[in-house]
């Protein structure tokens, strides 16, 4: 059967695409950041994954205001980046693994969720921008996994409740030991931390409950899932809901999953930045 390796959380704000185009990774202004990222890519070094399965929001790119999926799954051999323009140069197209996504797909609708199944998907810098900083020495267009996306909406209300975007999590990672192949799969969480671009907040961070969050992460996984949407943007921000990504893959995972290592850095675009890893026990 599949093995789950562990599970990496971080932060996708367009600015550090640009940071790492532009080699700014040890400037003052982005290395607290940055140096949160080597213990991980050590870890993930010695872990060998043969595939990423990437839960995250999308931007515009796939869905918008006029259909927006809850959950969707990508299943399709290639993924074109059609990013921003202003973040991370856009990258070659990545590999999709079809096996992964159609088993996904099926359990997941034998788990009751209502998946969209997309056979034709755009990622952008909440896809790219993990991989690259998971990966950064990966030659262009050849990246040592094979991926699988799942797009959780964060942006059109009514928006999935903390619990189920949890209990998502935990149905993937059921659906990932079921699957008869000998693959390492590690769940990428992309989104967050708390943040807000718009409205009487813009600005918004709160530190306290990003540090909990992560906490929570460690020690109680189910924390979050006590409070409503309504919660999460008044504790978090409007687009501090992200969050819901790192929930989700977090879930994926046992309840005794080892911490690997995480770091925490405001502001980075009046953006609060995260990244925290677990592995699964032996």
């Amino acid at each position: 059967m599949a093995k789950i390796i562990g599970c990496i959380n971080t932060s996708h704000v367009p600015a550090i695409g640009r940071a790492l185009a532009m080699h700014q990774e040890q400037t003052d202004y982005w290395k607290p950041f940055f140096d949160g990222f080597p213990p991980i890519r050590e870890w993930l070094s010695a872990a060998r994954p043969d595939i990423a399965v990437m839960i995250y929001n999308d931007h515009g790119l796939n869905f918008f205001l006029d259909k927006m999926p809850t959950f969707s799954v990508g299943a399709a051999s290639v993924y074109q980046n059609s990013d921003e323009g202003w973040g991370i140069p856009t990258l070659p197209p990545f590999a999709g693994n079809l096996d992964l996504s159609w088993h996904l797909i099926e359990s997941l609708v034998d788990a009751e969720f209502d998946i969209t199944s997309c056979q034709e998907m755009l990622v952008d810098h909440a896809f790219t921008l993990p991989m690259k900083l998971l990966w950064p020495d990966a030659p262009i267009g050849s990246w040592p996994v094979t991926t699988v996306p799942v797009c959780v909406n964060t942006v059109q209300h009514p928006l999935p409740s903390p619990k189920r975007c949890a209990d998502l999590g935990r149905a993937i990672g059921e659906a990932i030991r079921s699957w008869e192949t000998d693959c390492r799969v590690v769940i990428i969480g992309s989104g967050g931390l708390s943040h807000q671009l718009d409205g009487q907040r813009a600005g918004f961070i709160n530190k306290r409950f990003d540090l909990e969050f992560m906490e929570s992460l460690a020690c109680d996984p189910s924390w979050a899932t006590r409070f409503s949407i309504h919660d999460l943007v008044e504790l978090s921000g409007t687009q501090g809901v992200e969050l819901l990504t790192w929930l989700a893959a977090r879930s994926a995972l046992g309840n005794q999953a080892r911490l690997v290592h995480s770091n925490y850095h405001i502001p980075i675009s009046n953006t609060a930045a995260g990244t925290i890893a677990f592995a699964e026990p032996c």
